[in-house]
């Protein structure tokens, strides 16, 4: 038995019919190297051999009487494997759009909390002979980084996979009755109560070190909640998901990396806001006079933490989107990102964490459905207009269950009054977007996708100007006798980057 956080108690907490909080994963696979060649069986039994090294993938929610505590996870008796695993057809012709529009289906729909809380749908019959694997597990259970952690369990190096450790003999674990989660519930409390004296004095300490920044004029400063100018996407939302694929290649990134001298997570930042002013102007939408606010999780996890479960935190940064010019974009974002981080690290890694301890199950779980069932998202200025996630991936070719994984799209989910998650990871030299939208707040989301790739562009001839800037800036004046004709790289032609792998089209 082990007991939720406060922190994945209260992705519990904030789910209800139409906030579902479950992370996502669309992976293209290549069985073409299956040694003896795919099956649908073949690959179940694959799963069911490593259940056994993703704790998660066996363990049910037990709710403590009167929601007197956080929920505890224990193994699950009755573990069926067919309930998790499921096997559909894409529509025809089986691309990227029809993939996606399955992957939003499946999303659509909240998962079943008398099981563990995951579900693997295996979609057949997409072009070129792939097929799809849309994964989907609730934030209870899992983050970003533990998750990574948990899925390399599940992939191989070499299409013939390799024999899992055998799991190890136990008994079957107790269930606890009602009278022992309520003392254990009894025992939570008053451990949170020793510790709250101490927690209320580390937030004054934490707040005032923020207030001393933000009056500093020389110090950078992160963007703040509910100062987020009203967008398309912002509002109540439905229970209806639909999904978006883009993909642009990493070693571009790397190169607006080198120059913009900023970070490869700026970059992506200065990508989606790109997008998103490109998507505005080509539906006619005015773009805001303010910068949009994005959320960006941040996980606080330590080297060598093995543990599973949330250890996450989040910083606001702006995303600039009214600056016309993109390297003002790339600049102001930068700027705020660096005040972000340095703000974050004055509140404190664990300051989320802490405080989640001590959210009442009840009161959270009702006012958080009142404010959904009524509303009120639209009734005042957004928190924030989007939720963007970046994650590093393996620079290898991975194998899941002897296919090769061509690409892999993450999907986070969006939350109450916000109807855009946007998250980011990079694959075998190839950096995959993942756009998890509601479909009636954003009924174009291929529309919004599509628009990557002018962003980057975008970015590219900003950087190009900039290299020329800077060579003309250091090449010393001469005569007019002696003058010659320039010879500078950025006066070259453009050269397009390289086509990318064979994918989905």
């Amino acid at each position: 038995m082990e007991r939720l956080t406060g922190l994945d108690a209260a992705f519990l907490y904030l789910e209800n019919p139409t906030n579902h909080m479950h992370v996502a994963m669309t992976m293209v696979l290549d069985p073409s190297t299956v040694p003896g060649g795919y099956t649908f069986a073949n690959l179940k039994q694959f799963i069911a051999n490593r259940l056994h090294l993703v704790p998660p993938f066996t363990r049910r929610l037990v709710e403590v009487p009167l929601n007197l505590a956080h929920p505890v996870w224990v193994e699950d008796p009755d573990f069926d494997i067919d309930f998790h695993i499921r096997r559909i057809g894409c529509p025809a012709p089986g691309g990227r759009r029809e993939l996606g529009e399955m992957a939003g289906q499946i999303a659509s729909t909240p998962l079943d909390r008398k099981r563990p809380l995951w579900e693997l749908w295996v979609i057949e019959g997409l072009k070129q002979g792939r097929i799809g694997v849309v994964t989907k597990v609730h934030h209870a259970a899992i983050d970003g980084s533990s998750g990574a952690e948990l899925m390399v369990h599940l992939f191989d190096l070499q299409p013939e996979p390799v024999d899992p450790p055998p799991p190890l003999g136990r008994d079957p674990e107790h269930i606890p009755n009602d009278l022992e989660l309520l003392g254990h519930a009894a025992a939570s409390r008053v451990r949170r109560m020793i510790a709250l004296p101490k927690l209320l004095g580390e937030t004054v300490g934490a707040v005032n070190r923020v207030a001393q920044g933000r009056r500093d004029p020389d110090k950078g400063v992160g963007a703040a909640p509910l100062t987020a100018p009203r967008t398309s996407w912002n509002g109540p939302l439905s229970s209806m998901r639909d999904v978006g694929f883009a993909r642009v290649p990493l070693a571009d990134i790397k190169s607006l990396k080198t120059a913009f001298g900023c970070t490869v997570n700026d970059v992506v930042l200065a990508l989606c806001a790109g997008t998103l002013r490109q998507y505005m102007l080509g539906r006619g939408d005015e773009v805001p006079d303010s910068p949009l606010i994005a959320t960006c999780p941040v996980s606080v996890r330590v080297v060598d933490d093995k543990e599973v479960g949330n250890k996450v935190s989040a910083m606001f940064t702006t995303l600039d989107t009214q600056l016309e010019d993109p390297l003002e974009r790339v600049r102001a974002i930068q700027s705020c990102t660096a005040g972000a981080k340095e703000e974050h690290n004055a509140v404190g890694a664990a300051m989320l964490q802490n405080w989640a301890e001590y959210a009442a199950p009840n009161t959270f779980n009702l006012a958080f459905r009142l404010y959904s069932s009524w509303g009120l998202a639209g009734s005042h200025p957004p928190i924030h207009n989007a939720i963007i996630s970046n994650v590093p991936g393996p620079d290898f070719p991975l194998y899941y269950a002897g296919c090769e994984m061509v690409a892999a799209y993450p999907m986070g989910p969006v939350m109450e009054g916000v109807g855009l998650n946007i998250t980011v990871m990079s694959y075998r030299g190839s950096v995959d977007f993942g756009f998890m939208v509601d479909r009636e707040l954003v009924r174009d989301v291929w529309d919004m996708a599509d628009h990557v790739k002018a962003a980057l562009e975008e970015l590219q001839e900003a950087a190009a100007e900039l290299e020329q800037a800077q060579l003309k800036a250091l090449d010393p004046p001469r005569t007019k006798a002696k003058s010659k004709p320039a010879t500078s790289r950025a006066t070259k032609p453009k050269v397009k980057p390289a086509p990318l792998r064979a994918d989905l089209k």
